[in-house]
């Protein structure tokens, strides 16, 4: 194993041999700086393997409490706790989205509906004025310039992915129907309670455990260049920036500035898989997590070079295979590499987190590579 490796070490049953080889194998071959895997099955975390370092100087080891920005895996996390809304019945998902958030309803997009919006087929998926990267800590600026904005598309012919905007559209429909924002709800409701190591806007006391990230050397190819794609992506202003790390860290973007580990990511998304249910806790009312997951648009999106099949914001696994053979499985992945993932058919969940950076938006192959190891294993034992 090369010097960059470090150890790999973590809880890794005889029948995961082959996982752990894979996982060790990536720092071998360079991919990895540090990273850890995880799986939950029926509420009992059965693999989490961890290597490597948490700073590019390889000098901090990766290890249990090291916290990972995991960019658009937040997404996960957020579409979880407005299915928990839903399942409260304080809102729907074919609630108008102008139902809590009149103003949202300018430039023709008074129909478009909570699930429609978290499939991201509202068609605001950059913003088309000129501002500055630092805007984006701007909470209620960036919600109405959205609020106001003409759609790139019609809502509700198509989707496109929204890489950032996708965050604030449902933390304000979250933040009107619950009264707090979902950081807040995540931590007083979920995370701290169920002691989950996940956040939506990083105190910081947290921020010694993070770890430092390496940026990939290019952007994604998306394809050919369209406007919903470079409003995405392509701006100067298409994510946040000119602002400090820490500054950044303790802000919440809901659907990009996420920190957790994969073992609190894995038990997270156990609570999909397994109908709303941890720790013999129901934190989900029974049939909300099949909701959220059912099919809302299947086609090309116009902003990732993909078919895609979208829940309520969730990616479908059937037609990508992102998240290994299920069918029903469903999940997020995050820029340039995580990803975590629910499989109802099986009880079992799982997350990768990782600080070296592919240029991958949603097809990581080390995630996938190790996924796939995963599956295997526990099909031999049936």
């Amino acid at each position: 194993m090369s010097d960059t490796a470090g150890t790999v070490s973590g809880l890794c049953p005889p029948r995961f041999a082959a996982v752990r080889e894979r996982f060790a194998a990536h720092f071998e071959q360079g991919l990895e700086i540090g990273a850890r895997f995880a799986l939950c099955l029926d509420g009992e975390i059965i693999l989490d393997l961890m290597g490597g370092y948490a700073d590019r100087a390889l000098t901090r080891p990766f290890g249990p409490d090291t916290l990972t920005p995991v960019f658009s895996t937040t997404k996960a996390i957020t579409n979880l706790m407005l299915a928990r809304l839903v399942g409260q019945g304080r809102i729907a998902y074919d609630t108008p989205i102008i139902e809590v958030w009149p103003e949202f309803g300018a430039a023709g997009k008074d129909y478009l509906t909570l699930g429609q919006m978290l499939s991201h087929q509202g068609g605001l998926c950059g913003l088309s004025e000129p501002m500055t990267p630092a805007d984006w800590l701007d909470w209620d600026g960036i919600c109405a310039r959205l609020a106001a904005m003409t759609p790139l598309w019609p809502p509700g012919t198509a989707s496109g992915y929204h890489p950032v905007t996708i965050g604030y559209l449902a933390g304000e429909v979250f933040r009107r129907v619950d009264g707090r924002s979902i950081g807040t709800a995540l931590r007083e409701d979920v995370a701290g309670p169920l002691g989950l190591d996940l956040w939506i806007g990083l105190p910081e006391s947290e921020h010694g455990r993070c770890a430092e990230v390496r940026r990939p050397p290019a952007m994604p190819d998306l394809g050919e260049m369209t406007l919903p794609r470079r409003l995405a992506f392509f701006t100067p202003w298409a994510s946040p920036g000119g602002v400090s790390p820490a500054a950044y860290r303790r802000f919440e973007i809901p659907s990009a500035n996420g920190h957790a580990t994969a073992e609190a990511l894995a038990r997270l998304m156990n609570l999909l898989a397994c109908d709303g249910v941890i720790d013999g806790a129901p934190i989900l009312a029974p049939g909300v997590a099949a909701e959220a997951a059912r099919l809302r648009i299947s086609g090309p999106d116009l902003v990732l070079p993909y078919t895609i099949s979208w829940g309520a914001g969730f990616i479908r696994n059937e037609g990508l295979w992102l998240y290994g053979p299920g069918r029903e499985t469903f999940g997020h992945s995050g820029w340039g590499g995580s990803c975590a993932f629910a499989d109802p058919e099986r009880g079992l969940s799982g997350a990768y987190v990782m600080n070296r950076q592919s240029a991958e938006l949603i097809a990581d192959a080390r995630a996938r590579a190790l996924i796939a190891a995963a599956y295997e294993a526990l099909n031999r034992e049936n």
